[in-house]
């Protein structure tokens, strides 16, 4: 049998092919273009790789045109950790020498010596992995959004503290086109106290804000004119232009946030899992992309629901050692998935009476806020893995019995 290693790199890969006996049968360096995809698969090619019998191959890396074009047909790829690639290199040298070359080598020897241990990536379908570039894209300018929206905060409690008032009353205050509007035609808190009810109106029409513009007009005129401490002018002035460059990155962020969205609800009702995900309390298409993303719709990659509670790090883990016994949340695990489990047990709490119940019962034992969500989370994962390898909708009464009759 056949295994081959390949060490990747920006420009150019190093490949290696061992046999069953970890006997070195080629070494070669491929370009990272198409010509070099094309050699590649002539060598494996030439050492017996078939379609039928694919020679695996292990990478330390999930994803690029490289693996795009190995994971064609029935190949095994696997994506080792460079961490773990790095402690199975001091099995073959005590010198900690170090080469391209001799990681390719070592990462064929990993399949020759422990194929068992590693599992290739899942086989998700083209359309789950669409959905998974969209939701983490989307997540990720969210993300994005918060941490611009935090710096905006704080450049503004230095010398602008009136908007901060004025735009407290708003949810998601400063991401809002009228506080971001407002904030470009009036940067500094001078100009803001000279802004006219006729200005502010119009100010909120440009933003596309139709209600309440007379009333809101009225209070943020009054705001700006309240009695604030000022910066120097000139201080006051320059720090008015940090905030305009500041707004100019979370206005991008902002479309760029809105953007991914519509196009997460454009592609993830059209997979036939979306009717699950979304009959469960606490999961709209936003949130519900996210967890597809992460799980995918491969139904062997999971082997039962541990895994898959494992993988989330909603199950604890056990740490035990002679007589040191401790059991914990993992550290190691999806940190997206676990994200998003927080996110989707806080709004289960208030869509569905059991899950309601069962986070008052835990918090009763003495969990904490977190450890009952956690807890929730983990529950609500299994009864997903069950719906989906069932295809069935949820059913609170089935999800939570003997809790919707405790609370009746």
């Amino acid at each position: 049998m056949i295994f081959c290693g390949i060490d990747w790199a920006e420009r150019h890969h190093d490949v290696a092919l061992v046999n069953d006996t970890g006997q070195l049968l080629a070494k070669r360096r491929i370009g990272d273009d198409a010509a070099g995809y094309r050699f590649l698969l002539d060598l494996l090619a030439e050492y017996g790789d078939t379609e039928d019998d694919p020679i695996p191959v292990a990478i330390e890396t999930s994803r690029g045109l490289l693996v795009a074009v190995l994971r064609t047909g029935r190949r095994k790829v696997f994506a080792v950790n460079p961490m773990a690639a790095a402690r199975y290199r001091d099995r073959h040298g005590v010198s900690r020498k170090k080469s391209d070359p001799g990681d390719a080598f070592v990462l064929a020897n990993i399949l020759r010596t422990d194929m068992p241990m590693h599992r290739p990536p899942p086989a998700d379908t083209e359309l789950a992995r669409a959905i998974a570039v969209l939701a983490r894209a989307q997540q990720d300018s969210t993300w994005n959004r918060q941490q611009m929206s935090n710096q905006l905060r704080s450049l503004l409690r230095e010398y602008y503290p009136a908007a901060l008032e004025a735009f407290a009353p708003w949810q998601n205050g400063l991401c809002r086109p009228e506080a971001r509007e407002l904030l470009k035609l009036a940067p500094t808190p001078t100009q803001a106290a000279r802004l006219t009810r006729t200005q502010l109106r119009s100010a909120f029409k440009r933003a596309g804000r139709q209600r309440g513009i007379e009333a809101e007009a009225e209070r943020l005129r009054e705001a700006f004119r309240g009695d604030y401490a000022h910066q120097p002018p000139l201080v006051e002035d320059a720090l008015g232009r940090q905030m305009l460059a500041l707004l100019g990155q979370l206005e991008a962020a902002c479309h760029s946030a809105d953007d991914l969205a519509k196009a997460v609800e454009e592609v993830f009702p059209q997979h036939p899992d979306a009717e699950t995900i979304l009959s469960f309390p606490g999961l709209g298409i936003q949130l519900g992309a996210r967890v597809l993303a992460e799980i995918g719709d491969d139904r062997n990659r999971f082997a039962d629901a541990r895994g898959l509670k494992a993988y989330a790090g909603s199950a604890p883990v056990t740490r035990a050692s002679g007589k040191k016994h401790h059991v914990g949340r993992r550290m190691i695990k999806n940190d997206r998935l676990n994200h998003a489990g927080y996110l989707w047990a806080f709004a289960s709490i208030r869509a569905s009476e059991g899950a309601d119940a069962h986070y008052r019962r835990r918090r009763e034992h003495g969990d904490w806020h977190a450890q009952a969500q956690r807890h929730l989370f983990n529950r609500m994962l299994g009864q997903l893995h069950h719906c989906l390898k069932a295809g069935e909708l949820f059913d609170e009464h089935q999800a939570f019995p003997s809790l919707l009759e405790a609370a009746a």
